[in-house]
């Protein structure tokens, strides 16, 4: 059972994904603006994604996908979670790459039917008691994974929380510690934590403490502080996934023993059971407890589905109630996997009619800057002016993921100097520890000649 207590110095710790910038598709009046909501540049492909956006709210995208065309490191999986963002708070995205599917324990058809529950949301409201209020403190304990040594993860967590009237130290277990590094809460932001359920929400950021650290109040979403006690009653607005909804249901009612000793592991649901809590979820929205939010399922190295795979989510997107299905590929033509056909972008003809493409195209040297700058003000690192040219200069000879890649290491040859600065020296020494893919490839090739003569 999960735990939480209050407690009678802690330091900050946060945890910056590759995406976790991305509130939106930065549009105005469907124009998309050069530098919002996290997003820069692709401004066609964002206007297109935007109509989607319009088309699947007024319920006229029933039965279509996005198919997202373009080189590697072009932005698709942003792309992508901005259609989620816009769709609305707590509508669910779920990325999976092609070649999970085949590496899964069980059926294709039961992965497949698991991805797209996980993109059903339903969202459920109800008067709880719960801890509310911005964070002024925390602190993630970690341990190195059983499994894996080189990787930590999170065992408990020390969290302060704050309304404008009082303040309260929590001391949580793994799971309430594992949700705040899921959703990268930090200091600053407004949360809610319902004890009795194990559920964390973060709400959005501080609009006090975006003010007092002059942060760009356009780059996020930016609430009050909460007012009154800290512990209170509050409606309760919470969102789970129909899959989400399955796994609670089939654990109650299976004696597995082996989930006792190993833990929980992936397997396949009974359909009787599916059907069981769509009844109940359908009887839940009629009395109006819930709410329905279809989201987005993200499927990238599209090209490595089969004709199967293919075949069941054809049949998947005329449902009555499916996720928005958002492929991307950066292949052109090539065989459909479990055939001898080649077809564009290995994918069949039929599916290939109910799609949308949208292509994403390569940065210029401006939009690689901006990009560069606005990660390294996420991850909180301080650039000179030299250093910001280098990595754009190197941006445009290699990739964009290359320069960025380059970001920490350089942060921790400036920390070593006792620099608090990154300089162009730093960078250059980064780039000269780490090569990108054509300098490696040169260097291997060199290497065969040689032994080849």
């Amino acid at each position: 059972m999960t735990e939480i207590y209050e407690v009678s110095e802690l330091k900050e710790w946060e945890r910056v994904s590759a995406h976790s910038h991305i509130q939106g598709l930065g549009l105005k009046n469907g124009k998309a603006l050069p530098e919002a909501d996290g997003m820069i540049g692709q401004e066609e492909a964002r206007e297109a994604a935007g109509i989607v956006v319009k088309l699947v709210k007024e319920g006229k995208f029933a039965g279509r996908s996005i198919l997202l065309a373009g080189p590697p490191g072009t932005g698709k999986t942003a792309l992508a979670l901005a259609v989620a963002k816009e769709l609305g708070k707590d509508v669910p995205f779920v990325p999976v790459t092609a070649s999970e599917i085949y590496s899964m324990e069980m059926k294709k058809t039961e992965f497949l039917t698991q991805t797209l529950r996980k993109a059903i949301g339903v969202r459920i409201t109800e008067v709880r008691k719960v801890y509310e209020g911005i964070v002024k403190n925390i602190d993630i304990k970690t341990e190195p994974y059983p499994y894996n040594p080189y990787q930590q993860i999170p065992v408990s967590a020390t969290v302060t929380i704050a309304t404008d009237k009082e303040e309260k130290k929590l001391s949580m277990d793994q799971e309430f510690a594992l949700q705040f590094t899921q959703q990268g809460i930090s200091e600053g932001d407004v949360v809610q934590i319902d004890a009795d359920g194990g559920r964390v929400i973060k709400i959005g950021k501080g609009r006090d403490y975006a003010k007092k650290e002059k942060l760009d109040l356009s780059a996020a979403k930016f609430v009050p502080t909460p007012t009154g006690e800290v512990f209170k009653n509050k409606e309760f607005v919470y969102t789970l996934s129909l899959h989400q909804m399955d796994m609670i249901h089939a654990k109650q009612s299976s004696g597995d023993i082996f989930s006792l000793f190993f833990g929980e592991r992936e397997k396949e649901i009974d359909s009787e059971l599916r059907k069981a809590i769509d009844e109940n979820v359908r009887k839940m929205v009629k009395e109006g407890k819930a709410e329905m939010l279809p989201g987005v399922v993200f499927i990238d190295e599209c090209s490595l589905l089969d004709i199967e795979t293919f075949a069941f989510l054809n049949r998947a997107m005329e449902q009555d109630l499916a996720p928005i299905i958002i492929f991307a590929t950066n292949r052109g033509v090539t065989e459909i996997r479990g055939t001898t056909i080649k077809a564009p972008h290995g994918m069949p003809l039929d599916l290939l009619d109910r799609i949308l493409i949208i292509n994403t195209k390569p940065y210029s040297g401006e939009a690689i800057r901006k990009i560069i700058e606005e990660r390294a003000k996420t991850e909180k690192i301080n650039l000179e002016e030299k250093a910001l040219e280098f990595l754009t200069r190197l941006g445009e000879e290699t990739s964009l993921r290359h320069s960025i890649q380059l970001l920490a290491p350089a942060k921790e040859i400036a920390k070593s100097g006792k620099k608090e600065k990154i300089t162009e020296k730093d960078v250059k020494r980064a780039a000269k520890l780490f090569v990108d893919v054509r300098q490696s490839v040169n260097y291997l090739s060199e290497i065969e000649n040689r032994m080849l003569k």
